[in-house]
C-alpha cells in the first residue's frame, strides 16, 4: 500500500509542472499577439495621419488656385507663413486677394491643428525659385509636422526612436538658401504646390481671335487655326 502512494505522488506533481509551463506558454503568445496588434493599430494611425496631411495640402492647393491672382508679389507672399499662427485677415465683407490670401493660410492653420495632434504647418518659397524675380515665383513648399506617439512605433529606447523618426525628419530649403527642418520632436509631411493665376477669355475680335487677359496682366492670344 505504502508503495502505491510513493509513486503516485511524484506523478502527480510532474502533471501540475506540466500543466504550469503550458499555461506560461500560452501567456506568453497571447502577450507577442497583442503586442503585434498594437504595433500595427500604431502604424495604421501613422498611415491615417499622413493621408491627413496629403489632404491638408491639397484643401490649401484649392484655396490658392482659387484665389484670382495668387501668383503676384504681395498675393504670393501672403501666403507665406512661418511656424506658429498666421496673420489674421477678416474677409466677411469682402477683400483684396492678398487679403484673401491671408485669410485662407489663418483659417488652414486652424484646420490644421484642429486636425493633427500638436501640429503646426510651414508655408514657404522652394529654393529653385531662388534668384527668380519677385511676382515670376511660381512654386511654394507646405511642410506640417505634428506630434507621434514614437514609444508605440519603435520601443523604448532611444536608439529606437531616433531610427524611426529620421525617415519623418524632412529637410529642404527656401528661395534664399535657408534651411526649412522637421522640429527634432515632430515627424512631418512635405509637399510643393503650384501658384496659379486666373486668365478670361475675350472674344469680342471673334473666333479668329480670342484672347485670355490674365490677373497678372498678362496676355495670351490663341494661335490661329491652321
Amino acid at each position: 500500500m505504502k508503495s502505491n502512494m510513493s509513486l503516485t505522488k511524484p506523478e502527480q506533481g510532474i502533471a501540475l509542472l506540466e500543466a504550469l509551463v503550458a499555461l506560461i506558454v500560452v501567456a506568453l503568445g497571447l502577450l507577442g499577439i497583442l503586442g503585434l496588434q498594437t504595433r500595427t493599430l500604431a502604424d495604421t494611425q501613422t498611415g491615417v495621419r499622413q493621408a491627413q496631411a496629403i489632404r491638408l495640402i491639397e484643401n490649401l492647393s484649392e484655396r490658392i488656385r482659387l484665389n484670382p491672382n495668387s501668383v503676384s508679389q504681395e498675393v504670393a507672399d501672403s501666403y507665406i507663413t512661418d511656424w506658429g499662427d498666421a496673420t489674421e485677415s477678416n474677409c466677411d465683407a469682402g477683400c483684396t486677394p492678398a487679403d484673401l490670401a491671408k485669410f485662407d493660410v489663418s483659417s488652414w492653420k486652424t484646420t490644421v491643428k484642429n486636425t493633427l495632434p500638436l501640429s503646426d504647418a510651414k508655408v514657404f518659397y522652394v529654393n529653385d525659385e531662388n534668384g527668380v524675380a519677385a511676382g515670376n515665383r511660381r512654386q511654394v513648399g507646405v511642410m506640417i509636422s505634428w506630434r507621434e506617439n514614437e514609444r508605440n512605433q519603435a520601443g523604448t529606447s532611444s536608439a529606437d526612436q531616433s531610427s524611426y523618426l529620421k525617415y519623418f525628419h524632412l529637410k529642404s530649403k527656401d528661395a534664399g538658401g535657408g534651411a526649412v527642418s522637421c522640429p527634432s520632436d515632430r515627424s512631418c509631411h512635405l509637399q510643393f504646390i503650384q501658384l496659379a493665376t486666373r486668365c478670361v477669355a475675350n472674344r469680342s475680335g471673334g473666333a479668329s481671335d480670342i484672347r485670355f487677359f490674365c490677373a497678372d496682366g498678362g496676355i495670351l492670344k490663341l494661335p490661329a487655326a491652321p
